[in-house]
């Protein structure tokens, strides 16, 4: 065993892996990579509840990558868990504040908790940012109080 109490050296001669927590900032951001990767991959293949497991793994070791927090509040919130999904997207929102898509799918995720009014200030501002956006323009009047 080395000092570090990893085991001997592989039949090649490489070094074992680094424990936990002692890996170079490129192994870590290569670790952080695979995780995401992971987690959109599930995500895009529909699987959204085994798409947020890699993708809060890879949260917990870069709590403020907007595009981890955006891809595991999309996880979260295709797998009908809005609440958890809204903190993810006021995350992204908090951080990037000019993120249209955030605020879109803020509101749409704080709508579905019953949180009306902070559901509506969040479509009005993405439709303000993107007009051109239909969908945003759909959550925003269905959001809009009626007359």
């Amino acid at each position: 065993m080395t000092e570090h109490g990893d085991e001997t050296p592989g039949p090649f001669g490489e070094e074992s892996p680094r424990p936990f927590g002692e890996e170079s900032p490129e192994q870590r951001g290569e670790r952080v990579y695979d995780l995401f990767r992971r987690g959109s991959d599930l995500l895009d293949a529909g699987d959204f509840a085994a798409a947020a497991i890699p993708l809060e793994h890879a949260r917990r070791l870069e709590p403020d990558k907007t595009s981890i927090r955006e891809a595991l509040g999309r996880a979260y919130f295709r797998s009908g868990r809005f609440g958890p999904a809204a903190e993810e997207f006021e995350a992204v929102v908090e951080r990037s504040p000019v993120n249209d898509f955030a605020h879109f799918c803020l509101g749409k995720a704080l709508a579905k908790t019953g949180r009306r009014a902070e559901a509506r200030r969040h479509a009005v501002l993405a439709a303000g940012m993107r007009p051109d956006r239909a969908d945003y323009r759909r959550l925003r009047d269905r959001l809009s109080p009626l007359p």
